[in-house]
Formats: C-alpha cells, sequence, structure tokens
C-alpha cells in the first residue's frame, strides 16, 4: 500500500543539530525500494490560499491557517504495512523537530487492470484495421519510436498517418499479441514492458511476423490511462513466443 508521509516543520524548533535528509533519502530509494518519491515545499510565506464564495474567487496570500507548524514537503512510500510505514517516518531527520503524519492512499482503483484494458483495446483497433480507435488509445501530444530506420511519430496526426499507411498495406486482419506484459504503476504515471507479435497478410502478397520488445508510458488523463511514449525495438528474446506458442499447438 502507499502512504503519503508529510513532513511538517516547526518554526518554535531549533533545527540546527538536525541531521541531513540525504541519507534518508538515499536508503528507503535506492537501498529498500520503499520510497517512490518526494519534495520539499517552499515556506508558508510563499503559499496562496483559494476559496470560492457565492461564485467569487477569494485569494489570500499565506497559508490555509496561522500555525507554528506546517507541511514542509512530502514523500510517497510504498509499504507492506502501515507499521513499517511509520518505522520509515520514525527515522525522519524532521521527526526529531518537527512531526512526520503517515497517511495511506485511498486504493479503490485497478490501474493495472485499466492498463491491460487499454492494450486489449489497442490489439483489437489493430487487428480490424480501425485507425480512429487505435488513435483513441493514445494522448494528442504522444510520441512513437518504431524499430531503428522508422520515423518517429510525434502527435497523433503523425501517428495516424502511419497507422493508415500500415494498414493500407494489409491485406486481412492484422494479429497483434501480446507477451510477458509487465507494468509499474506510479499514481498517475505507468510503464509497461511486453514482446509484441505482429502478423499479418499483405496485399503484394507477402507476409510480416515480428516480434519486437516495446516499452510503453502511460499517463493518467481522467479516469482513462492513455499511451504517452512507445519506444519498439529488436527482440533478442524474441523465439520465447514462439517456443510458448508451439507449446500450446
Amino acid at each position: 500500500m502507499k502512504y503519503m508521509l508529510l513532513v511538517c516543520g516547526d518554526d518554535t524548533a531549533d533545527a540546527s543539530a538536525m541531521a541531513p535528509v540525504e541519507p534518508w533519502v538515499e536508503e528507503l530509494s535506492a537501498e529498500r525500494g520503499v520510497r517512490l518519491h518526494g519534495h520539499r515545499l517552499r515556506l508558508p510565506a510563499d503559499a496562496v490560499t483559494v476559496r470560492v464564495r457565492d461564485g467569487e474567487v477569494l485569494r489570500t496570500d499565506g497559508p490555509f491557517a496561522e500555525t507554528k507548524e506546517y507541511v514542509a514537503g512530502y514523500d510517497i512510500l510504498e509499504c507492506a504495512t502501515l507499521e513499517e510505514a511509520v518505522e520509515a517516518a520514525a527515522r525522519h531527520p524532521v521527526a526529531s523537530v518537527g512531526a512526520m503524519e503517515v497517511r495511506p492512499f485511498w486504493e479503490d482503483e485497478d490501474a493495472e487492470g485499466g492498463i491491460r484494458r487499454l492494450e486489449a483495446e489497442l490489439t483489437a483497433a489493430v487487428r480490424d484495421h480501425d485507425v480512429d480507435r487505435a488513435m483513441a488509445c493514445y494522448a494528442p501530444d504522444a510520441e512513437v519510436f518504431p524499430p531503428a530506420g522508422g520515423a518517429e511519430q510525434r502527435g497523433v496526426a503523425a501517428l495516424r498517418k502511419a497507422a493508415e499507411l500500415r494498414c493500407s498495406a494489409a491485406a486481412g486482419p492484422v494479429e497483434r499479441e501480446v507477451h510477458d506484459l509487465r507494468i509499474r504503476v506510479d499514481e498517475s504515471i505507468a510503464f509497461g514492458h511486453a514482446l509484441v507479435r505482429t502478423r499479418a497478410a499483405l496485399t503484394d502478397g507477402g507476409r510480416v511476423d515480428t516480434t519486437e520488445r516495446v516499452t510503453t508510458g502511460y499517463r493518467l488523463a481522467g479516469d482513462r490511462w492513455l499511451i504517452v511514449h512507445q519506444h519498439t525495438s529488436a527482440a533478442n528474446d524474441a523465439s520465447a513466443v514462439t517456443r510458448n506458442e508451439e507449446g500450446r499447438s
């Protein structure tokens, strides 16, 4: 489960003897892989508080409430238990002069499932030569890098042109198979790594049968995931896909 650590400073505390934060960050990030990310915040004097009353936007310079304690930064941890998150918070240097609020994320969404459904939708669109349906899987500013020798496509317009060209060259349905898809999700951003096999008959009488390593970046846009980055390269382990299929036949 993910936990938000709100790092709370105290204006009245003497922080001159406080240990540096960098070793804590290094241990939890690089060594233990518990800290996903975090950042410092500017002082409360730089804050702006916004309220809307009777349709009018009210802006106040300064924090929401005047208090000696203030949120100085945040860290996002992924821990097995609350106790593990509390232990990590207790080792943060600011805990010795301020306070650390440990709060679990509200986790009621199936992010990985949403990404897998997106990939299934793209596979169905490619099979049916449905360019509009395929483009709906990509963000407007998506960047796609095909294998060596292919032209980079920036934005949906360029991506659509390339997709239409591929569709015109195919004589029938295009089989797209995603193998060994591994997904790493971090809030609104995710990365996927997979082997993608593409097979199709061509209008010139030839056939396509390629297996490529595809690395994909996803971004959560509202309530659905979209592809924002896609990089394709030759797959050194392509034979594994063939062996798996032969084992099923």
